[in-house]
């Protein structure tokens, strides 16, 4: 019940803050992720926006040709496991092969799934590459690069073990 009133306390500033910084916010070259965090909990708990443990991952923008992840802008494609981070070799979706997803043949633990991002749009993933990443056991879900990275957000906020191999979203097949 006191988690509840502080809630209720808090909103209106919470609003109050969103809303001054949207309105006060200027459109820079990148684009900036919308936060994806919930003000409210199931049990009516606020949680605060970006409120991220200093390991944890968290992407916050996109441009054409990379990333910021944590405040560091990465330039080119990007694969993350978990809360590790490397530069990837594939520069566009035809050259996403087995071969360039071998290091999941070695990790332990094997991720639960592989969010694929695409570029700017969704593109079909080759029969060998969805059996090859299966056959890790994993899933695969395969998103235009700016979702990818929301949702490896998402499912890294919630402590899953994921993966995310995401090229830059100005690349289109």
């Amino acid at each position: 019940m006191a988690a509840r009133g502080r809630a209720l306390e808090t909103l209106p500033k919470l609003i109050r803050n969103l809303r001054k910084d949207s309105l006060s916010s200027t459109r820079t070259q990148a684009q900036v992720l919308p936060s994806l965090r919930r003000a409210f909990s199931l049990y009516d708990q606020i949680n605060l926006i970006n409120n991220v443990p200093e390991d944890q991952l968290r992407f916050q923008g996109y441009t054409d040709t990379g990333f910021t992840v944590n405040g560091v802008t990465y330039e080119g494609s990007l694969l993350c496991v978990g809360n590790l981070l490397t530069s990837w070799g594939p520069h566009k979706f035809s050259e996403i092969t087995p071969e360039s997803l071998s290091i999941f043949q070695i990790i332990r633990p094997i991720p639960e799934i592989l969010i694929l991002g695409c570029g700017r749009l969704i593109e079909p993933v080759d029969p060998e590459l969805r059996h090859f990443i299966r056959s890790t056991g994993m899933k695969l879900e395969a998103l235009d690069s700016r979702n990818a990275s929301s949702t490896y957000n998402i499912l890294n906020e919630e402590g899953r073990i994921v993966a995310a191999a995401l090229l830059p979203y100005g690349v289109s097949s």
